[in-house]
């Protein structure tokens, strides 16, 4: 069965319970997030938006947001994750491979994107916003762009923009179900501003990987389940539990039975409801303190998840089992449909039914490479032994240095530019700093006009030069060792 008919068929099943609580504490019954849904696809298909099309989706993680996406999915448009929040010029190369046809976004951000003296405002913090009325001004190809917005009605929003709030009438039609091969999600993982990549997810691999996903993860009626990503909130509906949404110390207020988190915001909690009986940790590796520390709860379970954008999930593994293996990062044994074979460096590639059906604007994917170095112990458990690539982790936000040290190191006075990452022992996440050949010091602002905020450095460090290879390429690992001299 197709990802929404399995949604809405739950919300069927106990409509008066509460499907999802908000960061604010809003909440939504099953019931009212069917109903909710339906009635965004019909208007947003008696509006015009036809199968394939793609939507630009800006709108916050809430009861609301996750309603607009079921029904912009139900209606058959494609959910194009692109986040506004990056610097434009890479928000308009991703648009020009997206190609949307529609915008959905909440009101106050219209406002905040298109009136100049809020612009203006949000600027002098340091925050730049592409106005979402225009994203690719000048590109003919976006003339007809079609704008929805949820909220009340505030000035900057589009003229003729579709409301969808407040929608009512006769009851909506039932869901009749759509293309489960055809697209319905567009994620936007890696790239440079010239050659962005997306992957793109269809309902049935999405199914497919909430079905994994599932049968690991048993929760029921009365279950509460706190995730900020859908992968773990959809398999909770679904399961007719309640998806509590938020940041993960919002736990110590609800009666959270299950707790999905990036390792390095567990390390900060300070207090779990009695409740909690599952920890589940993923997006980036587990360090051992951290899941000492998991295991010092009075829980019945601590996982740990292996995943990535391209195929979630691959591979679980218990907190103890983790420790307990004394060479390399533990991973644990693949699930139950997926396809692991190594190449001869030892890289993971992975395929099941759970695979993105491809990159968008490139052929279809059989499987796809991890970057990831691993191993097969002789328990057939996987074992990771290192990242291939120079991608860094910090907060569970994948940073592609090669997408920003070119812009960094054309700003004025700035003769090179790299960045790297340096573990922390103690919460496994990684320390981004900036390494700078400069004449003078670079300030937050200028990085913010060059760097997503998720990749911002923690720190910057002059330098008179860096360490290279006999080849005259950049030697990373000694730049990360002088690094950790300083």
């Amino acid at each position: 069965m197709e990802l929404v008919a399995q949604v809405l068929q739950a919300c069927e099943r106990t409509p008066k319970a509460t499907a999802i609580v908000g960061p604010r504490g809003e909440a939504m019954t099953f019931g009212a997030l069917r109903e909710r849904a339906l009635r965004i696809r019909d208007r947003l298909s008696a509006a015009g938006l036809a199968r394939g099309d793609g939507v630009l989706y800006a709108v916050e993680p809430s009861p609301e947001a996750i309603a607009v996406a079921l029904g912009v999915v139900a209606a058959g448009g494609v959910l194009v994750l692109a986040d506004p929040g990056v610097p434009p010029a890479i928000l308009a190369a991703r648009l020009r491979l997206a190609d949307p046809r529609w915008v959905v976004a909440e009101s106050r951000l219209y406002a905040l994107t298109s009136l100049a003296p809020l612009r203006a405002l949000v600027r002098r913090r340091g925050v730049l916003l592409p106005s979402l009325r225009d994203p690719l001004p000048g590109d003919d190809l976006h003339t007809g762009l079609r704008h929805a917005y949820t909220g009340r009605w505030l000035p900057g929003v589009p003229r003729h923009a579709v409301r969808l709030r407040g929608l009512d009438g006769p009851a909506p039609q039932e869901y009749g179900g759509a293309d489960a091969d055809g697209p319905a999600a567009v994620i936007f993982t890696s790239g440079t501003t010239a050659n962005p990549r997306a992957v793109v997810h269809t309902q049935r691999s999405l199914a497919a990987g909430l079905e994994i996903f599932r049968d690991h993860f048993p929760v029921g009626p009365g279950d509460v389940v706190h995730a900020d990503g859908l992968m773990i909130g959809l398999p909770a509906l679904i399961g007719g539990a309640t998806w509590s949404m938020g940041p993960a110390r919002l736990i110590a207020r609800r009666p959270v039975t299950h707790l999905y988190c990036v390792p390095v915001e567990f390390a900060g909690l300070d207090a779990f409801p009695a409740t909690l009986r599952t920890v589940m940790l993923g997006s980036a590796p587990a360090p051992p303190a951290v899941l000492r520390m998991a295991l010092q709860l009075p829980v019945s379970q601590v996982l740990s998840i292996y995943a990535m954008t391209e195929a979630l999930p691959i591979a679980l593994a218990t907190a103890r089992d983790k420790l307990d293996h004394a060479e390399g990062d533990l991973l644990g044994a693949p699930l139950p449909g997926v396809g692991v074979r190594f190449t001869e460096d030892q890289e993971l590639v992975v395929s099941g039914p759970h695979l993105a059906g491809r990159y968008l604007g490139e052929p279809p994917l059989s499987e796809v490479a991890t970057g990831d170095l691993v191993r097969m112990d002789d328990q057939g458990r996987l074992v990771l032994l290192g990242r291939k690539k120079d991608m860094i982790l910090r907060d569970g936000f994948n940073i592609y240095p090669s997408l920003y040290e070119p812009a960094i190191a054309a700003l004025p006075g700035v003769a090179d530019a790299a960045v790297i990452g340096i573990a922390d022992a103690a919460t496994g996440d990684e320390e981004v700093v900036l390494a700078l050949v400069a004449d003078r010091p670079v300030d937050a602002r200028e990085l913010r006009s060059v760097m997503d905020a998720g990749a911002l450095p923690d720190r910057i460090e002059l330098l008179p030069e860096f360490p290279y290879s006999s080849r005259r390429k950049l030697d990373r690992a000694a730049l990360r060792e002088l690094i950790r001299r300083r």
